[in-house]
């Protein structure tokens, strides 16, 4: 059994579409889902706005690689281009940290680096994924300590969206 955290985000088309694609595509495996929140860029490319959320999935006979297969299934499946390095896209799934019964995955194989190794960065991975999983924490830091070390004005950047009807 393995517990994956999931980050999901658009801004290219239909962005919560895209990011639907992806409950689809995780069936029962969706364990929860944060709300979905509007975000600026990161990384410094001009762009426009992301729409982002964290899903929270478990599957009894998946190893983290099957997680990152289906991430990228997903980013196909929306006809994602890897153009610019933090560029837009129609849409991004980040296996954020994965768990099983001894607790958090660690790797450091270059296909799949567990935990993600800027997660700890980005205030549209963690104030969603705070919403979502109170007490979580990522490589043994919780998530609270780690927002306090974003910048306020970053934290207070990723505004939530009114939920839609099943959303």
């Amino acid at each position: 059994m393995t517990f994956a955290v999931l980050s999901i985000g658009s801004n290219i088309g239909d962005r919560r579409a895209h990011l639907e694609g992806v409950i689809d595509a995780l069936g029962t495996r969706l364990v929860a889902r944060s709300r979905i929140y509007e975000t600026p860029p990161w990384g410094g490319v001009e762009q426009e706005p992301f729409l982002n959320a964290i899903l929270l999935a478990e599957a009894a006979d998946w190893a983290p690689a099957d997680w990152l297969d289906l991430a990228q299934q997903c980013e196909q499946a929306a006809e994602r281009v890897r153009d610019i390095r933090w560029g837009p896209r129609t849409l991004d799934v980040d296996i954020i940290a994965c768990h099983d019964a001894r607790g958090e995955i660690r790797s450091d194989d270059p296909r799949l680096t567990l935990p993600h190794p800027r997660a700890h960065e980005r205030a549209f991975v963690l104030v969603p994924w705070a919403e979502v999983q109170r007490g979580a924490t990522l490589a043994g830091i919780s998530l609270t300590d780690l927002l306090d070390r974003l910048p306020d004005a970053e934290v207070q950047a990723v505004r939530p969206l009114a939920p839609p009807t099943g959303w």
